[in-house]
């Protein structure tokens, strides 16, 4: 098995790759997926990363093809065994987010707008225990502490010292007044929030309701950027029964664009600090 290999990531890559020899073949997903006798979702979801890759789709693709290169050939099929390996999230079971935790462990930043709450990489293990049972009211304490556990466990890339995940987190301030858990674990998770706030590779700004209209009221969105140039940044929106990820040019400069104004009209990095600790003391014994 091949060490530190994110399966995730690797299926990105591959999918990429498989989508270059269409578009060099000059052939539709259609008019492979009828050469082939499956569905044209298939080919999708296969380009996209969205599903898993077997060694016998690449060998049946690359004949599609036309690649009479060894080496090619050799270097997807590795690609593909790689790419149906277990990241580390696998552990926990079946974890309906364990797509965006994988291209999150191997992204090199993060921009985040939360209007709701705390973002998960950046909230304590009460904040986030009280959040998920509240969120989830038909969950069980097993399967609340193993959700708990996973975002805990995600939270390594923050305090990861050889290469740190860079977050930029914009906030709502309605997160800052939104009681999740009791007064105690309010003023735990805004004091952490502040300390995280002082590492050199984490900004947390908070867009106060002053603020007025701005162009996050549509919800939730993350953009993860990646240090290898093959793979393309990611706008990630979370969804109640599925999760939607751009990768479009204009769709993720449409959302770097509305992250830019959310940055401009939110409070600076220490401004937010003071905002935060003021906010703190309603929370107070």
């Amino acid at each position: 098995m091949v060490a530190n290999v994110n399966p995730t990531v690797r299926r990105r890559r591959l999918g990429s790759e498989l989508r270059k020899l269409r578009e060099q073949k000059g052939m539709t997903a259609e008019e492979v997926a009828a050469r082939l006798l499956v569905s044209q979702s298939k080919i999708s979801r296969l380009e996209n990363g969205r599903r898993s890759i077997s060694q016998r789709d690449v060998r049946d693709l690359c004949g599609v093809y036309g690649v009479e290169d060894v080496r090619i050939v050799d270097s997807l099929m590795q690609m593909a065994k790689e790419s149906r390996q277990q990241g580390w999230w696998h552990a926990f079971g079946d974890i309906p987010y364990s797509v965006y935790i994988g291209l999150e462990t191997e992204a090199a930043s993060l921009r985040v707008f939360e209007p709701q709450v705390v973002p998960g990489l950046l909230q304590t293990r009460g904040y986030a225990a009280a959040m998920i049972a509240g969120n989830l009211p038909e969950a069980t304490p097993e399967q609340v502490e193993k959700r708990v556990n996973v975002r805990v466990r995600r939270q390594d890339r923050i305090t990861d010292e050889d290469a740190p995940l860079r977050m930029w987190a914009v906030i709502d301030e309605a997160a800052l007044c939104r009681k999740v858990g009791d007064a105690q674990v309010m003023r735990e998770q805004l004091a952490h929030l502040v300390e995280l706030s002082h590492l050199p590779h984490v900004t947390v700004q908070v867009l106060p309701f002053e603020a007025g209209a701005h162009p996050g009221l549509s919800g939730q969105f993350a953009v993860l950027e990646f240090t290898d140039a093959t793979d393309a940044t990611v706008v990630y929106l979370e969804g109640v029964n599925s999760d939607l990820y751009l990768e479009k040019d204009t769709d993720v400069q449409a959302y770097s664009v509305m992250y830019e104004h959310l940055r401009a009209q939110a409070l600076s990095a220490e401004q937010t600090r003071l905002f935060i600790e003021e906010a703190a003391l309603r929370y107070a014994p």
